[in-house]
């Protein structure tokens, strides 16, 4: 066997893995009030990780949004979009708070 089959196949496991989770998180549908306000407070609107370093006044650094590099990044803001949706369509509730 060649040494890249034997990647290709090594990965395929790890990658059905993800598409399988990816897939469960697409299809939870939000039909609960407080499963839709539990999430819209618990996946942030923003990455968490973004700064700027300052020193004496000055941004010496710059930290970039690493969000993205989690496997299941679309899959939460889907998430979050969907939860914040059901709050107003289905509740009438002002999700000014969640953002």
């Amino acid at each position: 066997m060649r040494p890249s089959s034997l990647d290709s196949r090594a990965m395929k496991p790890q990658s059905s893995v993800l598409n399988l989770v990816r897939q469960w998180l697409d299809d939870i549908e939000i039909r609960d009030a407080r499963l839709a306000r539990c999430l819209s407070r618990l996946i942030p609107s923003q990455c968490p990780f973004e700064r700027d370093i300052n020193l004496f006044g000055r941004t010496v650094a710059h930290i970039p949004p690493l969000c993205k590099l989690n496997p299941f990044y679309e899959q939460f803001v889907g998430l979050r979009f969907r939860s914040l949706c059901f709050l107003v369509d289905v509740c009438g509730e002002d999700i000014q708070s969640y953002c």
